[in-house]
């Protein structure tokens, strides 16, 4: 639900009454993953999407009933189903659906509305609702924030309320949507429920070094995969908001010095692509030092070894440069700016998702990986 946050919460803001369809679990091959939603207002204007467009009919009507009748409602679709052909799903995948209708005398509505607001202003939340579990608790929510504080409940057991904000707030340190098992009563005590916890965090961070034509291109690509884009150059005049109009934030500063004193994290990519070894020595010992997602340098295979044996010379290890993707991007044969765009971006899914980079043609392996860290964007993913 909270993938599409910017648009529910102006539906919020403007009153209207709404159902939301959320991806509770997959297996299988899926094209969505947990925490993807699809919702349907009451004039049938629908956004979002649960399935890449397999089940997206179906759901638009549960959707609907949904807001006729009130009831949240748990559906499975899946290709062993005998109406899985009448519905599209080919793929050979389950998909568990959570419907919930969110309207103005709806008790979970402020908690939800809350939960919408923050994702939408980019800020970090966690919203639990109830998937399985008794109809009395079933549509509420419980919306944790990065200070602990939460709003909404499900007016249970308080114990349950407890509980439930512990374990959320420990999905939003980790960035991560998923199922959480626990007892009515809180911990394990009472009656299983089943509960969905999605997390909205700040989009991660890409930092492009090097205010040079290819960068502008590869600043539209971060922007396109949801990332917060920042330029930084030590030289005015090429880093200006008239070159990178995609650009979140333009820094004119030495890159080292600029990276050494920015705020990055386990999901940040660099991308280093000045290939002139004044910028890109001292930038590249630091970054290399750094828990970042991806650390990419521009230059020829000569300019490389080049760079490898310059920075060997003031210490950086052989186990830190086997960090370092360069020359930068997988092998498509790129030579526009906009191909080498795509090319880096690429590697830099491959490496977020374990993919291999190879064609899938032929291939024996998963089409979606659960990669090894945080996908970009909003919604965080179960490791």
């Amino acid at each position: 639900m909270l993938d599409i946050a910017e648009e529910l919460n102006r539906w919020v803001e403007q009153g209207r009454d709404f159902a939301v369809a959320t991806v509770v679990a997959v297996s299988g091959s899926a094209p969505r993953r947990p925490g993807a939603a699809l919702a349907v207002d009451a004039e049938g204007t629908a956004i979002g999407s649960v399935s890449g467009g397999c089940v997206e009919g179906a759901v638009y009507e549960l959707c609907r009933q949904a807001l006729d009748d009130g009831e949240t409602v748990l559906e499975r679709f899946g290709y062993s189903d005998e109406d899985a052909f009448a519905v599209g799903l080919t793929c050979g995948g389950v998909i568990d659906i959570l419907v919930t209708p969110v309207r103005a005398d709806d008790p979970a509505r402020p908690a939800l509305a809350a939960a919408l607001a923050a994702a939408a202003r980019g800020e970090a939340a966690a919203v639990a609702r109830i998937v399985n579990g008794p109809a009395e608790l079933t549509g509420r929510a419980l919306v944790v924030h990065p200070d602990g504080t939460s709003e909404g409940g499900f007016g249970a057991h308080p114990e349950l309320d407890r509980t439930v904000a512990a374990e959320a707030g420990a999905f939003l340190d980790a960035g991560r949507t998923g199922t959480l098992e626990i007892g009515e009563q809180g911990s394990r005590c009472g009656a299983p429920l089943t509960l969905l916890v999605e997390s909205s965090v700040p989009a991660p961070r890409m930092i492009v070094f090097g205010a040079i034509d290819f960068a502008s291109a590869l600043v539209r690509a971060g922007k396109f995969l949801g990332y917060h884009v920042t330029v930084c150059d030590a030289r005015p005049v090429f880093a200006t908001k008239v070159r990178f109009p995609d650009a979140d934030d333009i820094v004119v500063e030495w890159p080292h010095e600029y990276l050494a004193r920015t705020e990055v994290d386990a999901r940040t990519v660099l991308c280093v692509l000045t290939h002139d070894a004044k910028f890109d020595v001292p930038l590249l010992k630091l970054a290399l030092r750094l828990p970042v997602a991806y650390v990419g340098a521009m230059g020829s295979r000569r300019t490389h070894l080049d760079r490898n044996a310059r920075l060997r010379e003031v210490g950086v290890s052989d186990l830190e440069l086997a960090r370092l993707r360069s020359p930068i991007g997988l092998d498509l044969g790129a030579r526009t700016p906009e191909e080498t765009a795509l090319s880096i971006a690429a590697e830099i899914i491959a490496t977020r998702r374990g993919g291999t980079g190879a064609s899938l043609t032929g291939a024996h392996t998963p089409i979606h990986h659960d990669g090894p860290s945080t996908p970009a964007g909003r919604i965080g993913s179960v490791a």
